[in-house]
Order: C-alpha cells, then sequence, then structure tokens
C-alpha cells in the first residue's frame, strides 16, 4: 500500500505527554467496562478446580465432572479458573507502512495504543509482559534493558524488551515502544515473529499487531508454529485508504518502504472499484490465513474507536469462553 510522505516523528516530551493521556484513558474504560473477574485478551481454561455447568456442545469432554453427572444425571463440565501466573509477549510491526494514516490516528500510533491496552490488562494480573519490535530491514539486536527509556534502534534493527512484571516496568516498556523510531526500507514480519519462537519460552500468550501488509508465505508459518505453543492473538491495523479510495482527481502518493512515488488518478471509478477489490482480497487473505494458524483475530482501524473494539472483543471472548469455545 503506497501513502503520502510520512509524518516526522514526535519529539520525545510530546511522546511522553501523549502516552500518560494514552495510558489513563485505557486504565479509565477498560476498567470501567471490564469490571469483575480478572480476564485477560485470551483467557485460558487455565488449571485450577472451579464450578461445574451442565455440558453443551462443543465442551471437551476431559473436562466431565463426573460425580456431578452423576449425581444430577444431568452431563455436567468442571469450569477451570485461569492461571494468573502467566507470560505474554508482544510482537510489534513498527516498519515503514505503519507510519501512515488518514483517519483520527496514524497506524503506528494504534499500535502504541493496542499495546498499552494488553500491557494493562496483562500487568493488572500481576503477570509478566515482554515484547520485540520490529522498526525495518530485518537484522536482529541482542536483548537490551529498558527500564530507563527507549532502546537504541536503527536500520534493520529488530529489538528485544525482556518479560517483566510491575506497573513500573510495564510503563517503561510503553516508553520504549513509543519511542521506537521508524526505519526505511521493508521489514521482516516473518522473522518478526519468528523470535518470538526462538528460544522457546513456557506455554503463554503471544500477540502480533501489524497490518500484515506482507506476503502470507512470508509470515503464516511462523504464526502456526507459534500457535502449537501459545494462545495467538493477531491484531491487524487497517486505514480506510487501504481499502477504498476516495475520488480527489490525482493523486500523489510515495511507498513508504521503498521511496517509489506513484501518480494515481482516483477520478476513474473503475480503477476505484479495481483497488476495492483487490483491496477485499487481500483482507480475505490475511483473515484466512491468521485463520489457518488457529490465531484469535482483531481488526483495529485508524477511523474507529479502537479502544471500544477491544473491548468488544474481549467481550465476546468472555461470552464464547463460558459458553465452551473460544473461537
Amino acid at each position: 500500500m503506497t501513502s503520502p510522505t510520512p509524518r516526522p516523528a514526535p519529539v520525545p516530551d510530546r511522546s511522553e505527554a501523549v502516552l500518560s493521556r494514552l495510558q489513563l484513558l485505557v486504565t479509565r474504560k477498560l476498567d470501567g467496562l471490564l469490571q469483575g473477574d480478572y480476564a485477560g485478551l485470551l483467557p485460558g481454561p487455565g488449571s485450577e478446580a472451579g464450578e461445574s455447568r451442565e455440558y453443551r456442545a462443543g465442551d471437551d469432554v476431559r473436562r466431565m465432572d463426573w460425580p456431578v453427572t452423576a449425581r444430577t444425571t444431568t452431563p455436567h463440565v468442571r469450569r477451570t479458573v485461569a492461571d494468573r501466573e502467566l507470560e505474554t509477549w508482544l510482537a510489534l510491526d513498527l516498519s515503514a507502512s505503519l507510519d501512515f494514516g488518514t483517519g483520527q490516528w496514524l497506524k503506528r500510533e494504534v499500535v502504541v495504543a493496542a499495546a498499552a491496552a494488553i500491557t494493562h490488562l496483562t500487568v493488572r494480573g500481576g503477570n509478566r509482559i515482554g515484547a520485540v519490535i520490529g522498526t525495518g530491514g530485518g537484522a536482529s539486536a541482542p536483548a537490551r534493558r529498558w527500564r530507563g527509556g527507549p532502546p537504541p534502534t536503527g536500520p534493520g534493527v529488530f529489538t528485544r524488551l525482556p518479560a517483566r512484571s510491575g506497573r513500573k516496568e510495564a510503563q517503561g516498556l510503553l516508553r520504549a515502544v513509543a519511542g521506537a523510531a521508524i526505519q526505511p526500507g521493508r521489514g521482516d514480519l516473518g522473522a518478526l515473529i519468528e523470535m518470538l519462537n526462538r528460544p522457546p519460552r513456557r506455554r503463554g500468550v503471544a500477540v502480533v499487531v501489524s497490518d500484515f501488509l506482507a506476503p502470507a508465505e512470508q509470515w503464516a508459518r511462523p504464526m502456526r508454529k507459534l500457535r502449537v505453543r501459545h494462545d495467538v492473538l493477531a491484531i491487524e491495523v487497517v486505514d480506510p485508504r487501504e481499502l477504498e479510495l476516495p475520488d480527489v482527481g490525482v493523486l500523489p502518493v510515495v511507498d513508504p518502504e521503498s521511496g517509489e512515488l506513484h501518480e494515481v488518478q482516483t477520478a476513474d471509478p473503475r480503477l476505484r472499484q479495481r483497488y476495492a477489490e483487490a483491496a477485499a482480497a487481500q483482507r480475505a487473505t490475511i483473515a484466512a490465513a491468521l485463520r489457518s494458524a488457529g490465531a484469535a483475530h482483531l481488526r483495529l482501524r485508524t477511523d474507529r474507536d479502537w479502544l471500544l473494539d477491544m473491548v468488544r472483543f474481549v467481550a465476546a471472548q468472555r461470552h464464547a469462553r463460558t459458553r465452551g469455545t473460544t473461537r
């Protein structure tokens, strides 16, 4: 997808102020709308015994509660409580294609916002959270300490932020994410996801945040591999101009990853129709690849209330879990 010339990165002071307001917004809205028992983005079945309920089609028969079933003569399953000592890892795509937006937000800002929401949902249960950040060309960098601020980045650098617990540590992680500088050149989403596979980690939650505009064959296999060991959530960030073109005459656009300049005649209705059809096919391919990998899929748009969409997703996951299925 091509885009106008990217906006310059915000200065550190403004970035810090924006991040503070963002964290306050996330805290107020998520705590206000998701009251009750602890529940993360992908609440797992857990291992601690909970209450029993009647069996429903689709329930795991391995969780049958035979004593209650025999006593009531009605099939029951034993509900379990999700463990709190979990580890969540974020794979955050901050390549050049994310430095674009025509709605209320840049796609990059939605990535940071999603990271803030996930971090809040994770650390309030006492869990650990870490991240890997991709900002460009694909080379990797060793793990760095990130408590004091943004880690150094450069062309082709992947940065790993070790998993830690605690609110101060989480705030340091978010400062590092918000301060990561996007670099020119194409990112390697497959290599970014692979960083969550190596080295192998204890079972937990893996969240991949990207626009997934890279060819599906580049990242589908690492996603499937990730799902073998972890519960996986894929957050797809979309801008409305990636789905359809407005009728604004000749529109000069620049590919943020290659720097190529194109002029598009948007007054042509056939061109706009072909563009919309190609965009719809591309998004269908992305959705199919994520579904094939077994990942939960959440789409956030730059022209919508992303936080409300996340709240609805969490509520739907909670409702699906109580009905015996998560997908």
